[in-house]
């Protein structure tokens, strides 16, 4: 099958299908041309120069990724042709090489896959399935209690210790590390992805303070705002804590978690991979 038809069936497969703009959808062809029969698929959260290399080894032809392929929001090249930026131009000349295409699948994803008679983050779903808390999910839509706003809560039926979960974490989503802040002490019982937190966390300090999350499971953490608020709830003994394993790493299961419905979702069968495009970072510890 064409890269382009398995792209308009897997969108199909969505609850956003139908109602997400085409004009404005992050969920674009970022590179290749779909007009050609698929050779094989590889998922992955961001299709980085290994993630290109793996498909290549598997002459696979169609990247399917969660986040931009070039850095920016949006993808736009305009800037790093003209600055010639030398690193954008070998990992597009990678791509043209070998006739790879790459797809993002990102608000169609989020919007829901069919789950259970009824439609659910696909995501965080992948999470809840790598993790074996998919019978823990209290909720499948974006709010919890009325008080933290958050993509989905897990409600575990005993409590976990802080340090444990993180280990789970680390060992289960295969990370380099994670990040721990508040008190680690804390008994886990209720567990939430967070929306993003880039600046100002005024709103989800206030949500946070109402809420009964025990632990904040975050992409993003800036240290002068939430993670400051997270740390003095840790001091005062608060039953809290955040884990923050990093935006790719938290979202890349969903990615893995594709694979099961893929040729469901595409109306064909291909050969098909999950490559996980990996921990961004490496811990230099004490």
């Amino acid at each position: 099958m064409q890269i382009s038809q398995m792209i308009e069936n897997i969108k199909k497969y969505h609850k956003g299908y139908g109602t997400i703009d085409e004009a404005t959808t992050r969920d674009q062809i970022l590179y290749g041309d779909a007009n050609q029969e698929c050779t094989g698929v590889v998922t992955t959260c961001w299709a980085s120069v290994d993630v290109i290399r793996f498909a290549i080894e598997k002459g696979a032809n169609f990247i399917i990724c969660h986040e931009a392929l070039f850095w920016n929001h949006g993808d736009h090249t305009d800037w790093l042709e003209e600055s010639k930026n030398e690193v954008y131009l070998e990992k597009k000349q990678l791509l043209d090489d070998h006739g790879i295409v790459v797809w993002r699948n990102h608000d169609y994803i989020h919007s829901g896959i069919p789950y259970n008679g009824s439609y659910i983050d696909g995501i965080f779903l992948g999470l809840a399935k790598k993790m074996n808390w998919d019978k823990m999910i209290k909720n499948t839509v974006n709010s919890m209690d009325d008080t933290l706003e958050c993509s989905t809560a897990y409600e575990f039926d005993h409590a976990i210790e802080a340090t444990d979960l993180a280990k789970q974490l680390v060992d289960t989503c295969n990370l380099n590390g994670i990040k721990l802040i508040g008190n680690d002490q804390a008994k886990i019982k209720k567990a939430a992805v967070l929306f993003h937190v880039f600046g100002d966390a005024k709103e989800q300090i206030v949500n946070t303070d109402k809420s009964d999350i025990d632990c904040l499971l975050t992409m993003e953490l800036i240290d002068f705002t939430y993670a400051e608020y997270i740390r003095d709830s840790g001091c005062l003994d608060k039953n809290r804590v955040a884990l923050g394993m990093g935006h790719f790493n938290l979202e890349e299961p969903g990615m893995e978690y594709m694979l099961t419905y893929l040729d469901e979702a595409a109306q064909c069968h291909v050969p098909a991979w999950f490559k996980q495009s990996g921990d961004n970072y490496k811990y230099i510890v004490k």
